[in-house]
Parts: C-alpha cells; sequence; structure tokens
C-alpha cells in the first residue's frame, strides 16, 4: 500500500497540470474605507491563502469559481464567491467572528460550517504573557480545558487535561501538534519532578492553538486522540513590503502567597507546652533528665549554637530565605514579508529568567525560519525550521531535604550562619548535624542540577495542484531533542547524599522523531453545496537513547567532571522506541448552505499492541444544521445566527510505555562474574489501545446581529478497555501483565459566551467559559489501585478517578484534646474514636473539579486597551498531609509549625479542631480528612494595560507600529486552602491517581513587566 501511494504522489508530482487557476487582486478596508493591514485570504476548502499588506492589498490565485473567506481580528468573517472576477474590494463590517478559519488537522474549516467541537486561541490572547512556556498562556482561555502548573518551579511540566481523565494508568495528556507534526512531549527528566519539553517552543511565533475536544474533531488522529488534540500553528510570511518587529520586556516575580510561621518566641512557647503535655502524659517530671522537657530545653540550646536565652539569640525566619529576587527579561526580534512567489517569517528570542526558589533559573535562546514558495501555478513548496538551546538550573523534586521549600521546617531560633565559620548553619567544618535537618542554602556554590536541552524542529513540504479542487500534499519533518542533565554536589553537602568527597551524576537522551505525512485534498462544489475530501496516509517513528554515569569521591571541590571521581559507581545505557503507521479519510459536505455532514475514518498500528490487536480502526461522523438560513428566521432581528450539531466517534489513547506486549528478558542475572539473563515480563499478544467512545450535542448561536454569540455542548465519553499492570496467578512465574480491563466514564457540559458590550470609541468585549464534568469510574473488574502518601488516594469502581480515601477527622475532644476520627460510616448517630486503628477508611474528597472556568474583559478607546483574565476551579480538594504531618501537627516532630497551631486544645481553649499539642506523640498527625483540605480559587490570571501609538505619529518616524504594555500574572488569588498556592501537584507525587497532593510545592509566581514592541 505505502509503494502504491509514493509511486502515485511522484507521478501526480511529476506530470501535472493546472487547470482554471487565476490571479485575484484586491483590497480589503473597514467600513470607513481605512485599509486593513493583516487580514487573512483563504481559498475556502484549501490551504492556499494570503494577508493583505500595509495598503489593504492582497494577491491569491484559485479558480473562478472559488470562494474567498476574508477574517480580521474585532471585524465579522466574510465569505465572498469570485464568480470569475480577478478584482475585489473587500469591506469588513465590525463584530464578533463566527465563521473565522479553524485548523481541523490535514485542513482547515469555517467556524461557521464546523460540525465537529473546536477551540481557539489566537496569538493575540498569548503574546507578551510572563510564561516559560505556551501552554500555561492557554489558563482559562478554553471551556473544559483544565491546564495546571503545579508548582512554580521553572521548566516543570504544565498539566493538560481536556474534558477530563480518561484513563488510569495511560496518559491523560492531549496530543501536540505543531504544524501538522506531533511532537516530542514526554518527560525526560530523571532525577528531579517532570520537566516540560514544550518550553522549548518561542510562544511568540505562535499564529493560533486550535483544541479539538470532540471525537468529530479529533477522530482524524484516532489512536492518540482520546486525551484530545491542540493543534499548534507557528507564524508565516505575508505578501508585501518586508516588517521588522522588536519587542522586549522587563519584570520581576515573587511568590503568589506565603505561609506564616512560628517565630522564635511562639515556637519556645509551643513545644515547651507540647513537652509538658508529653510529659504528663507518660508521668515524667519535668527534671527528669529523661523528660521531654529536657529534651527540648536541650534542643533549643544546641539549635541556637550557644544564643539560647541570650541578648543575641537569632529569630530567624527560614520561610524567606527560600526565595530570592527574580527578575526576567525577554527580547524578540521577527522580520517577515515576501511577494506573490515567496514569503518568509524569521525569529530571533533571548529568554532569560530567574525563579523565585533559590538556585533555580532559566535561559532560552530559539529561531525559527518558515518559508512558502510558489515554485510554479501547480507547485508550492516550503518549509519550517526552529532551533532552540534551553538551559534550566534546576532543584530537587519537592520531597527532598534539599528543596528549598522544605526550608521552613528549620526553627527560628536557629542562626542564618554558623558564628563560628560565617558559612551557612550546617555547612563543613561546622557541625554538620545542625540544624536539626538539612539546611538548603548549603546547596548554593556547592551544589547544581543543570539540564541543558538542544532541540530541532524542522519539516519540508511540497504541494501539487493537480486538477481544479484537487491537491496532494507530502510533508516530512524532524524533531530532534538533545538533554544533558548534570548533576554535582561537593563534599560541604555530604550530610544529603551521604558522599563525604563528593558525587555527580550525568545523563544525556538523544530523542530522534521523524514523521511524514502525505495527503489528498478535493474540494467541489456547485451553487450553495460543497464538497471536501480528505485522504491520506502517516508514519512516526521515534527513538530514545540514553547515557548514564555516576562518579563519587573527588579530590577536592575543584573537581566535579566525573572524569576526576575516584570511583565510578553507576553506569547504564538504555534505548527505546516506537512507530505508527496510519490512514485516514474525511469528507465534509454542506448542502444548501444550511446542512451539514461530517465523516472521518482512520486506520492506526502501533508497535506498542500485540500482534493480534495492531491495529485499530477510529471512526467518526456528524451533523450540523444552520437553523437561521431557514425562512422561517429571516430577517430574525433577535436571532442572526443558529446552528445545532451533534458527533458521535471514537478515539484511542496508546500512551503507555514502549514495549507493553512483549514478553521481555533482563540481563542483569549475572552470577560469580559470569553474565546472565532473566525474564521479567509477560507478554500479551492481545493487548490492544484503550478506546473511548464519544457523543457530542452541541448548539453555536449569534444574537443582535452578533453582539452575542455562543457555544453550548453536552458530551458522554466512555472509555474501555483501560491498560492495566493487573495481578495474575503466581503459578506463572510472574507477579502482573499488562491487559485491556475496567471502564471509566466523563460526562459534561461546556458554555462559550462572546459579547460586544459597548461598540464605538469605547470598546468592551467579554469573553466567558464554563465547564463542568463528572468522571466515574464504571468496572475494575473488582481491583482496587491504591497510590499517593499513604495510598490515601485510589481508582476504585464507582468513585472519581484518585479518590482521597482515609480516616473521616471528628475533630477533638474537649474534655482532654485528643484527637478524634470517626470509627463507622454510617451516617446519623455516628460513634468516634481517640484510637486511630478503629477509624474506618471512607471516601473523603475528590482532586478533580466540579467545574472550571474564565473570562476575560476587554476595554479599548483611542489605542489605550485594558485585558483583564480571571479563571476559577471549583470544586476540587487538595491533599496537605505532606506537609501537614511535619509543619501543622501540633509539634508532632521538631519542624516549625505554622501559626495557626498556636490554637492548640487547652484547658482554657477546649472549643478548637486542632488537638493538643504532644512533642513525639501522634495526636492527630495520622492520615485523615483533616488534612484534605478545599482547593477551589478564582485567580485574577492576567491584567494588560497597552497602548498603541497612533499612526499619524508613528509614521512621521518611519515606524508602522508602537505599542508600550504593562502586564502582571497571578496578581491575587481567592481561596480557603491553607497552603501557599491551590494550583498545585507535588512533582515526584503526582500520577492520574495521585492528585492534588501538596509536599511543599512552590507557589506560583506572581510577574509584573512593563515592555514595549515597535515595528518597522
Amino acid at each position: 500500500m505505502k509503494k502504491h501511494l509514493l509511486a502515485l504522489a511522484l507521478l501526480l508530482f511529476g506530470a501535472t497540470v493546472v487547470f482554471g487557476q487565476q490571479s485575484i487582486s484586491g483590497k480589503v478596508t473597514d467600513r470607513d474605507g481605512d485599509a486593513l493591514i493583516g487580514a487573512s485570504i483563504m481559498v475556502k476548502g484549501t490551504s492556499i491563502g494570503t494577508v493583505s499588506d500595509i495598503d489593504g492589498n492582497f494577491k491569491v490565485t484559485a479558480t473562478g469559481n472559488a470562494i474567498l473567506v476574508i477574517s480580521y481580528t474585532g471585524f465579522a468573517t466574510l465569505e465572498e464567491a469570485l464568480n470569475n472576477r480577478t478584482e475585489l474590494t473587500i469591506v469588513l463590517q465590525p463584530g464578533i467572528d463566527l465563521a473565522e478559519v479553524l485548523v481541523t488537522g490535514y485542513g482547515t474549516a469555517i467556524k461557521r460550517e464546523l460540525t465537529g467541537n473546536i477551540a481557539k486561541i489566537r496569538t493575540e490572547d498569548i503574546k507578551d504573557m510572563p510564561v516559560t512556556s505556551f501552554d500555561q498562556a492557554m489558563q482559562g482561555k478554553a471551556a473544559g480545558v483544565q491546564i495546571t502548573s503545579g508548582n512554580g518551579k521553572l521548566g516543570q511540566a504544565v498539566q493538560i487535561r481536556v474534558r477530563g481523565q480518561s484513563s488510569v494508568s495511560a496518559s491523560n495528556e492531549p496530543l501536540i501538534v505543531i504544524d501538522g507534526i506531533p511532537a516530542t512531549t514526554a518527560d525526560l527528566g530523571s532525577f528531579g519532578g517532570a520537566t516540560n519539553p514544550l518550553a522549548d517552543i518561542n510562544p511568540q511565533d505562535i499564529a493560533s492553538i486550535e483544541i479539538l475536544k470532540d471525537a468529530s474533531a479529533a477522530a482524524i488522529y484516532g489512536a492518540r486522540a482520546a486525551n484530545g488534540v491542540v493543534l499548534v500553528t507557528t507564524k508565516r510570511g505575508k505578501t508585501g513590503r518586508t516588517s521588522v518587529n522588536y519587542g522586549f520586556q522587563y519584570g520581576q516575580s515573587n511568590p503568589a502567597r506565603l505561609l506564616e510561621f512560628l517565630n522564635t518566641e511562639q515556637y519556645l512557647k509551643l513545644y515547651r507546652q507540647a513537652a509538658a503535655n508529653s510529659d504528663r502524659i507518660d508521668g515524667l517530671a519535668a527534671s527528669d533528665p529523661d523528660s521531654y522537657t529536657t529534651y527540648m530545653e536541650d534542643f533549643f540550646k544546641t539549635q541556637s549554637l550557644g544564643t539560647f536565652g541570650t541578648d543575641k539569640a537569632e529569630d530567624t525566619d527560614w520561610g524567606k530565605l527560600a526565595y530570592q529576587d527574580a527578575p526576567m527579561q525577554q527580547h524578540d526580534l521577527n522580520i517577515s514579508g515576501g511577494n506573490d512567489k515567496t514569503t518568509f517569517y524569521m525569529s530571533g528570542q533571548w529568554f532569560d529568567q530567574k525563579g523565585i526558589l533559590i538556585g533555580n533559573a532559566l535561559n532560552r535562546i530559539s529561531g525559527r525560519i518558515n518559508v512558502d514558495h510558489q515554485a510554479y501555478k501547480w507547485l508550492k513548496v516550503g518549509f519550517n525550521t526552529s532551533l532552540s538551546r534551553s538551559f534550566n538550573e534546576r532543584i530537587s523534586g519537592d520531597r527532598q531535604f534539599d528543596n528549598p521549600m522544605q526550608i521552613v521546617a528549620l526553627p527560628p531560633m536557629t542562626p542564618q550562619n554558623d558564628p563560628d565559620t560565617g558559612l551557612p548553619v550546617g555547612t563543613p567544618p561546622g557541625d554538620i548535624s545542625i540544624p536539626v535537618y538539612y539546611n538548603p542554602l548549603i546547596n548554593l556554590g556547592n551544589a547544581y542540577y543543570n539540564t541543558n536541552t538542544n532541540r530541532n524542529l524542522s519539516s519540508v513540504y511540497a504541494q501539487v495542484s493537480i486538477l481544479d479542487g484537487l491537491s496532494f500534499r507530502s510533508e516530512f519533518a524532524l524533531d530532534l531533542l538533545d538533554q544533558q542533565e548534570e548533576l554535582y554536589y561537593n563534599s560541604k553537602t555530604q550530610r544529603n547524599f551521604s558522599a563525604p568527597l563528593g558525587l555527580g551524576r550525568n545523563l544525556f537522551t538523544r530523542v530522534e522523531n521523524y514523521n511524514t505525512n502525505n495527503y489528498f485534498t478535493y474540494n467541489t462544489g456547485f451553487g450553495k453545496t460543497r464538497l471536501d475530501l480528505t485522504a491520506g496516509m502517516a508514519y512516526q517513528q521515534s527513538q530514545q537513547k540514553t547515557n548514564f554515569i555516576e562518579g563519587q569521591d573527588f579530590p577536592s571541590d575543584a573537581y566535579r567532571q566525573i572524569a576526576s571521581a575516584a570511583r565510578k559507581t553507576n553506569g547504564e545505557s538504555t534505548e527505546t522506541n516506537f512507530r505508527f503507521l496510519s490512514y485516514f479519510a474525511r469528507a465534509n459536505v454542506k448542502l444548501a448552505d444550511k446542512y451539514l455532514v461530517g465523516v472521518s475514518v482512520r486506520t492506526d498500528g502501533s508497535s506498542r499492541f500485540g500482534k493480534e490487536s495492531r491495529y485499530g480502526f477510529f471512526p467518526a461522523a456528524s451533523l450540523g444544521w444552520i437553523v437561521s438560513e431557514e425562512g422561517f428566521l429571516n430577517n430574525n432581528k433577535a436571532i442572526s445566527f443558529l446552528k445545532v450539531r451533534a458527533s458521535y466517534g471514537r478515539t484511542g489513547n496508546a500512551e503507555i510505555g514502549n514495549f507493553p506486549q512483549l514478553g521481555l528478558f533482563q540481563g542483569d542475572a549475572g552470577y560469580n562474574g559470569a553474565p546472565g539473563q532473566r525474564p521479567s515480563q509477560l507478554g500479551n499478544p492481545d493487548l490492544s489501545w484503550e478506546t473511548t467512545d464519544q457523543f457530542d450535542a452541541g448548539i453555536d448561536f449569534g444574537l443582535f446581529k452578533d453582539r452575542i454569540t455562543g457555544e453550548i455542548d453536552f458530551y458522554s465519553k466512555s472509555t474501555t478497555g483501560l491498560l492495566l499492570n493487573v495481578n495474575i496467578p503466581s503459578t506463572t512465574g510472574f507477579a502482573t501483565q499488562f491487559r485491556n480491563v475496567g471502564k471509566l466514564t466523563n460526562q459534561g457540559i461546556e458554555v462559550v459566551l462572546n459579547t460586544d458590550v459597548v461598540r464605538g470609541a469605547f470598546h468592551w468585549k467579554t469573553s466567558l467559559n464554563f465547564a463542568a464534568n463528572k468522571n466515574q469510574i464504571t468496572d475494575l473488574q473488582g481491583q482496587i489501585i491504591e497510590a499517593g502518601l499513604n495510598n490515601m488516594s485510589r481508582a476504585v469502581e464507582g468513585q472519581p478517578l484518585g479518590t482521597y480515601f482515609t480516616a473521616e477527622y471528628a475533630g477533638v475532644d474537649p474534655a482532654n484534646g485528643n484527637a478524634l476520627w470517626y470509627k463507622n460510616a454510617t451516617e446519623g448517630n455516628r460513634e468516634t474514636t481517640s484510637t486511630y486503628s478503629q477509624a474506618t477508611r471512607v471516601v473523603v474528597g475528590s482532586p478533580l473539579p466540579d467545574w472550571i472556568g474564565g473570562v476575560t474583559n476587554t476595554f479599548s478607546y483611542k489605542g489605550l486597551e485594558l485585558s483583564v483574565l480571571f479563571s476559577a476551579v471549583i470544586g476540587n480538594e487538595l491533599n496537605f498531609y505532606g506537609v501537614g504531618r511535619f509543619s501543622s501537627a501540633n509539634a508532632r516532630f521538631e519542624d516549625n509549625q505554622t501559626v495557626d497551631q498556636l490554637a492548640a486544645w487547652t484547658k482554657e481553649n477546649p472549643n478548637t479542631n486542632i488537638p493538643e499539642a504532644r512533642l513525639f506523640f501522634n495526636n492527630g498527625a495520622q492520615p485523615s480528612s483533616r488534612f484534605i483540605q478545599d482547593g477551589s480559587f478564582v485567580r485574577l490570571r492576567n491584567a494588560t494595560l497597552s497602548y498603541n501609538f497612533p499612526k499619524t505619529l508613528t509614521s512621521k518616524a518611519k515606524i508602522q507600529s508602537l505599542r508600550l504594555f504593562v502586564t502582571g500574572q497571578n496578581l491575587l488569588t481567592w481561596t480557603n486552602y491553607i497552603g501557599w498556592d491551590p494550583e498545585v501537584n507535588a512533582d515526584d507525587i503526582v500520577t492520574n491517581i495521585a492528585q492534588g497532593y501538596d509536599f511543599y510545592t512552590a507557589p506560583q509566581p506572581r510577574t509584573i513587566l512593563a515592555g514595549f514592541n515597535i515595528g518597522f
């Protein structure tokens, strides 16, 4: 089949001619006759198009019966039938766009005629935002799409969920396609939390982002579309004069929120009280050398390095020392232009940002060249290439003692620096056992964890016009990613790694990801009937190689390369790969300009599945009816547009890693110096895809001449054949095997509402979206899968994925200060107990929100513009146990405590929810609903104030455009969550099941910056 397609492509490529093509010229203006610069002109149903130049003029090649689609931000999109005309004057009217051009995967579509659900984020929605990757800029901008940064570390993975969670153990991330090519997005980090390969992409190069949400839109990507598809389109050159644009921004970040911990006076009071309470329980006198009180007084003296009880006593605010000044700056330069033959876009960026945590920084240099060339009337060729180098000074995972956030646990009476050495306390030659925990400040200058990434994402294409409306396009792409991770700890960090003479690790990862797409498109029509056909094949091959080495014992701290290590203590190399071979077809039909039909099908073959189930079949069908075209709505003053649509289709999920279907051996069974191998995995030749069937019903509407537009969608997703590693009889010689087991569902509603509240010199626009989703596991064949801290999260039938399951906290016994839990799960008259082992574990919450949303208000007046974005996540719970059992646990350990623990039970304060403080006693510090907290929040995500200088001024200085702006990110947050930040996922705990954990996780940064854009 592949040979036949290739032969046909070559034949058509070399021996075809074009019939009926002609050059069309025109001008685009607003209703006042002013030229619109950069208006998009597309030949409907094709990828052929251009943009208007500085005078509003354009040229495009099309057939005499073609339809041009003209769009411009802030104006209603217009469809103009050529009717054999070669010169046009296009006048666009202000309005909210219901008919903009959307990228759909292997083609484009007009939103007015779309029968699926696609959310579009435009370049103006994400420009100049102070984020390290474009996925962060998408937060709150698309209905049903939840994006969680997780923590405030730079370059860390961002979680994207489209219409809920569709898998228990496979990936829940959407497929990311950049300029038609599936990109490498997997975490390649090894020593800390997950990295984010999307941080290699310059957000300023992006023209638009389309999110394919329902099966009708996404099924063209078949086996990997169950979690949605994100299509990223980069900027291209425009016909006309060469345009040069430079942008600069500079700003500062700080933590969006801080927690208050005890000062020295408060710490002494609480811990003396806790020690006395423990003495009382064990019947010890305070003067007893073995008493808790004696221990605590000795601890105070030791930790204070001799200053305790003197006028030199320290009161160190360790929490503030975890943070640093965090400036950032960004320089962008792009040059674009072209003529009717060739267009180009070139860009470069230098991005430099310090993180809010000490030792964290990210630097990125990137460049891009996109070129399109009309070689002949029948042949168009082009290429895209981007190069980037990212250097990330990373910090350890959230659960590591040298994570700066854990510095809050140090006692406040401990000085920042050792008075004898002047070095950070705990640094050799000082006493490394003081403070009570490792001091993260020691890492500064003595340790590093650097990740250096070089990436080349490039593609070439040729598009042949065969006959009128028929074309063939061939694309080939390479996504090449090299990542070098270097970790080094010298002798001064010996307490943390038990390596008195230093430790070094080096990991090199190389990913070569090859892609090709080859497909035909055919567009034809007569009158008000149109037919669009697409058919082709795609192939992807990805190979990953890693090399790792570790060394210990360096001659001195001046040596940092592993070549100098006396002992090479570990080393390995690995290789893995996968391949996909796919065939796809799609047909869209429009009848009488109001009845819409769409069908698509894709067949995917994957190297990840068994020989008996290697290929999957993924069909979809959709219907639409533009009701406003019917006679009974003609001249209706209220309803300017109304469309109803419905779709049903099947998509798949193959993201479970490589070789799960194979019986594997490992060569690590050597004995007494002789090599050996052993079986490590039981194969399953029937292993197949997770399959998601999705139904969607929606309404698109425009009211009062499109002053109000919107969408309402109801959907139901059912996933079957979940990919799970299940227990099997031990007689097989194995404990587990990958199988297709189980089902889960997602059901929800999405609402989008756009309004032009006020038009005129003063313009006010709003864009609102919100969505509710209900997730439920319906079948796991009786299995219960637990994960997270103390297995507090689980996947179990009848509950949402990641449900919190633990003892239910019942408060405090006012008579004695004991923590109480419920013994049973019976509603009504429930028994309580102060014996934790008697408590019944029950469902106490879910990390999944009931609904999410965002609203953007844009106000403009004569060049002055203010845009304000709020986002919200409502109805989810977060797990504070990772922090709470140490820092909010009534002096259970020596860790400094949050100030709310001062309200612990005493005889004078019996009515409290915080149990009596008891040193080294587990009085309420056990896993329970006490630490499951409401995670709902509303956040002022972004506010930008800008001024565009009028052309009457800039033209005198030969400047085409000049814009000044001030922007703020994560400015305000309204929440009842007791931790640092409600947008949280501890980076070395999070899994599909273990969600919403806080383990001294860094808060989101609050960033304020100013900048300008200037164009020539």
